[in-house]
């Protein structure tokens, strides 16, 4: 496991990216993990470098997240994958060939893709500024070919031009654990003070280095018995972990719930205050059991949170721009992308797991 700052590299790393994009030339094939049917391991296969079309970008990647979505997608738990699949949507890459239509990249520039890989721009969701909920959005790594790959290719108009110091594997899972942690926050009332994360892994141990710079108390709720995980929280900077049937020793005024456990839900009704929210940051989540009304009453409310827009990721990046942010990442090889997912499954690991090309 490592940590990594993610400040403080120069332009030279820019530069070298941009020299080596433009001279390496391009493969024919590329190795990718592909999944071929639900429920089974990711199989190694050489396949053809990915064409772009005129609004597309051809993208030499460096490092993709491995994130709880994959498992989702592997798992059937989210419906209708292409098939076959390339899974992953926390890139990081350089461009390596631009569209004829494509005027905002530039060969060699450093970009990250998210899990928001298209939208219609005209739908009711588009036309109201709820891109997220666009009736016709496609999603890296579940309905267009993602990032276990050695290339990909995606839309301009939905790729992060970022800076030098994010051009390493490190900063792969800020595409989604980042980005979704973030909307997540965004929920919350500016006021809420002390704020309770359920489930602390990829997601949680980058949100929490956010709100503790803005002066806010974590609780960090893990399984029962996960000493490790509570360990790590503390190391993080939570002033308090526990199992996730403990009580808080206070009051939270808002929760978040990153684990895809719906008993979580009327638990954290249970530790909030009169008047907060109750915000699941998943794209998945098991059945909610019954819950009495007086949990939900006095105000209290229940929020989820779907996909991400564009201007989450700008307005993200523009915040961890002025702050210290570190990700804690275990490191695998393409060909051990399974191994990867199992450790994710597990629990195995503190933060984060990335794939590096």
């Amino acid at each position: 496991m490592k940590n990594n700052n993610l400040k403080g590299q120069g332009s030279s790393t820019s530069n070298s990216l941009k020299e080596q994009a433009e001279r390496s030339p391009l493969p024919k094939t590329m190795q990718a993990m592909v999944m071929e049917a639900a429920g089974q391991p990711l199989v190694c296969k050489t396949m053809p470098i990915p064409v772009p079309n005129e609004e597309q970008v051809l993208v030499r990647i460096i490092a993709c997240g491995v994130c709880r979505t994959d498992l989702h997608i592997m798992d059937s738990e989210l419906p209708k994958p292409k098939l076959p699949l390339i899974p992953g949507h926390e890139i990081i890459g350089t461009i390596a060939q631009v569209g004829s239509k494509v005027t905002s990249l530039q060969i060699g520039d450093l970009i990250g893709i998210p899990w928001l890989g298209y939208t219609c721009g005209h739908c009711k969701y588009c036309l109201r500024d709820q891109e997220n909920l666009c009736e016709n959005a496609l999603f890296t790594g579940y309905t267009i070919d993602g990032g276990y790959a050695e290339y990909t290719v995606a839309f301009q108009k939905y790729c992060f031009h970022l800076s030098p110091q994010y051009g390493h594997p490190a900063a792969a899972p800020l595409l989604c654990a980042g980005l979704i942690g973030y909307r997540s926050y965004q929920m919350i009332n500016s006021a809420a003070k002390r704020i309770g994360f359920y489930g602390f892994g990829a997601a949680a141990h980058i949100l929490i280095q956010i709100a503790r710079s803005q002066g806010k108390e974590i609780y960090a709720f893990t399984r029962d018995g996960d000493l490790q995980a509570q360990a790590f929280a503390t190391r993080m900077g939570a002033v308090w972990a526990g199992g996730s049937t403990e009580a808080p020793p206070v009051t939270l005024d808002a929760a978040i719930i990153f684990a895809a456990v719906g008993e979580l839900i009327p638990k954290a009704l249970a530790d909030i205050d009169k008047g907060c929210p109750v915000i699941c940051g998943g794209i998945h989540m098991s059945d909610i059991p019954s819950f009495p009304y007086k949990l939900l009453w006095e105000e209290r409310s229940i929020r989820s949170v779907a996909n991400l827009t564009r201007k989450d990721g700008d307005d993200f990046f523009a915040l961890i721009a002025k702050i210290e942010v570190k990700t804690e990442t275990r490191l695998f090889p393409l060909r051990q992308a399974n191994e990867a997912l199992a450790a994710t499954r597990n629990g195995g690991l503190n933060g984060a797991a990335v794939l590096v090309m």
